[in-house]
């Protein structure tokens, strides 16, 4: 059945979900870890997918580098983490909060919270030593640069000896 039907809208969908979600360590019903690996995909994976589907961003191929522009509004240096995995895999994750307050009461919760993340496979002339990362005006921008271009080889020589 349809949520809209009720008149809930995707904001109040996503926030109630929110406080509904079950811990990591907790997949099925009742907790059983056997019979949700049975069922389809755990929690982790549905959460970690959901976070990357959210989180658009602009990758660009200039002549030195790679780089990759993620919008991030409102969100300091310490929410936002940026690492390589498995020698070849960048990772940009983090978390936007939502500012809770006694004294005031939402009407209305449009802006997306909670975990995000992005992962890109980098190609193999990416140098893996000089990525920076710098956030301007909510703009997140991960350069990565590029290896020089290997030389070419030039043809061995052989001399012929006359017999």
């Amino acid at each position: 059945m349809d949520a809209r039907m009720f008149g809930l809208e995707a904001p109040l969908m996503a926030a109630l979900q929110h406080l509904l979600d079950i811990p990591d360590g907790e997949a099925g019903a009742g907790g059983d870890k056997a019979g949700a690996a049975a069922s389809g995909p755990t929690r982790t994976y549905v959460r970690d997918a959901r976070a990357m589907a959210a989180t658009p961003a602009d990758v660009k191929e200039l002549p030195g580098a790679y780089s990759f522009v993620v919008d991030m509004p409102g969100l300091g240096t310490g929410d936002i983490k940026v690492q390589v995995e498995d020698e070849r895999v960048l990772v940009i994750s983090g978390e936007r909060r939502r500012e809770e307050r006694e004294d005031a009461k939402y009407l209305r919760m449009e802006r997306r919270m909670g975990k995000f993340m992005r992962k890109f496979v980098l190609p193999d002339n990416a140098d893996m030593d000089k990525i920076s990362a710098v956030c301007k005006d909510g703009v997140l921008t991960v350069n990565v640069e590029k290896l020089p271009p290997p030389e070419p080889k030039k043809p061995k020589t052989i001399e012929v000896k006359v017999a």
